[in-house]
């Protein structure tokens, strides 16, 4: 993937001037972890039943405990599986990043939306509009307001994590084609475009003008290493969708403290006007506001999921910058498979 001018040289500095190890350095500095054989064999090792179950196990006995206890206090039912659910899936996420060495993936995903912001404004330009449109009907629908007022604080949390799940779940399943589409792209043409600037250029050059060489046949990429592409465009998919959905979120909060008085809340919430909690000095912006917000902004967060892999406009403008790091990953890895191989 394509890297600032500081990482190759750092990671030629820190490994030698040996390609194969100067190539796992740029790995690692480029958030391909799983690339590096003997990361990989770590990640490999820490998903074995003998540690992963009895983790598991303890985290779910002590989210059930707390659960238990917020479900005392609160007197809410719904909070024991909304505590259970966040602590486990955060348990999940935190045994990724630190044991399955998920971090530097995480981390150089992050970085490059934070890189590619400006780009995500004409595509919410885009898809925002349209949405809101429709949203926006059922905001100002009074059953709506029923339905989110009446939900307790667990409950309408289990709501937005299963419109998360969701959401991540589609990305998971479908983002795989487009890694599929990249390694079958593979030639001569493309391992030299894909390797320029890296450790490999000038070994990508000497590869391929050997004629028992064939670095193009090690482009299929799978297992964990494909696992890494996936992860990676998850994490920048799943940003930049949240960045909008959160948009909508304070988008709804705004025009309901404006539009929607506290008599009006009360009428379509069934909630006598003494009861509504709201913000000092906002009487307007009100838990039942909140609520609503966040319940549609859950929901945006699923359709834009969905939109921006699906539809081909957004496809074209979600895809364009992260299908040329897929490129540089595929061919660079190619090109480092086929160096090993010549070696052993």
């Amino acid at each position: 993937m394509p890297s600032r001018p500081s990482l190759p040289l750092r990671g030629r500095s820190a490994a030698g001037d040996d390609p194969l190890e100067r190539t796992d350095a740029w790995f690692l500095a480029n958030g391909l972890s799983y690339f590096v054989p003997e990361k990989r064999a770590q990640a490999h090792a820490a998903l074995s039943p003998r540690r992963t179950v009895p983790r598991l196990v303890l985290v779910a006995l002590l989210a059930a405990g707390v659960g238990g206890l917020l479900t005392w206090a609160t007197g809410q039912v719904s909070a024991a599986p909304a505590v259970v659910l966040s602590l486990v899936i955060g348990a999940v996420v935190v045994y990724a990043l630190t044991v399955l060495h998920a971090r530097p993936i995480v981390t150089w995903a992050l970085a490059r939306t934070v890189a590619g912001l400006r780009s995500l404004l004409p595509l919410a330009t885009r898809a925002l509009p349209l949405l809101l449109v429709f949203v926006t009907f059922l905001f100002i629908n009074a059953e709506v307001w029923q339905l989110s007022a009446a939900l307790e604080t667990g409950a309408l949390w289990l709501v937005v994590l299963l419109f998360a799940v969701l959401a991540v779940a589609f990305l998971a399943v479908r983002l795989p084609e487009e890694v599929d589409k990249v390694d079958d792209e593979v030639d001569d043409a493309f391992l030299v475009r894909a390797c320029a600037g890296t450790p490999l250029e000038s070994e990508c050059a000497r590869l391929l003008a050997d004629p028992d060489a064939d670095p193009a046949s090690y482009a299929t990429v799978s297992g964990f290493e494909r696992a890494n592409l996936v992860l990676f465009m998850v994490v920048i998919q799943a940003a930049q969708v949240l960045l909008m959905a959160g948009g909508v979120f304070v988008f709804f909060l705004l025009f309901g403290a404006l539009t929607m008085g506290v008599d009006v809340q009360s009428a379509w919430t069934g909630i006598d006007k003494g009861d509504i909690t709201t913000l000092p000095y906002l009487v307007q912006v009100s838990l039942p506001l909140g609520k609503v917000s966040l319940f549609l902004a859950a929901f945006s967060l699923l359709y834009l999921a969905v939109a921006t892999v699906t539809d081909d406009t957004y496809r074209e403008q979600f895809f364009g910058r992260v299908v040329r790091e897929l490129e540089r990953a595929v061919g660079v890895r190619a090109v480092y498979l086929a160096l090993r191989d010549q070696r052993s």
